[in-house]
């Protein structure tokens, strides 16, 4: 009997012309239609909604990448942005990247992650850890060279 680990079920890239491109699996349907729901809030509601998508789905970086968005000030946008960089870091790993190799913003299921790393390294710059931005904006193109659209 054959068992396929959780790692082996995603899907990964092999081309011979370049590295392995990691896709991230879907967010929860119910943690997707809510934090869509929050986003639509009025202005003054949308953070703290928000917020609410992200204490009941920790995991669920597109939340965390949103949070850092309407966060407040720029340390509490760079605290959300890296939480929602280290979860996706777990949840790449877990889809069976290896520390190397593409993750691509073709891939909508992506966008949370790459969303929260570019949000990160703004707010490095913004407060001043300029060798933490450049690192990250280095990684950005070695993710995925063909760019990430500024959505700022």
């Amino acid at each position: 009997m054959s068992v396929v680990s959780d790692a082996e079920s995603r899907p990964i890239g092999m081309s011979p012309s370049g590295p392995p491109t990691t896709v991230l699996p879907p967010a929860d349907p119910t943690a997707r239609h809510l934090l869509l729901q929050a986003l639509e809030a009025a202005p003054e509601l949308r953070r703290d909604r928000v917020a609410d998508v992200v204490a009941r789905y920790p995991r669920y970086i597109d939340a965390w990448a949103a949070l850092g968005d309407l966060g407040r000030d720029p340390v509490e946008r760079y605290a959300a942005y890296r939480v929602g960089y280290h979860r996706g870091l777990d949840t790449l790993r877990a889809s069976g990247w290896r520390g190397s190799g593409y993750v691509r913003w073709v891939e909508p299921t992506n966008r949370g992650f790459l969303s929260a790393l570019r949000g990160l390294g703004r707010m490095a710059a913004l407060i001043g850890e300029v060798d933490e931005a450049e690192r990250i904006a280095l990684f950005i193109v070695q993710l995925d060279p063909s760019g990430i659209p500024d959505t700022e």
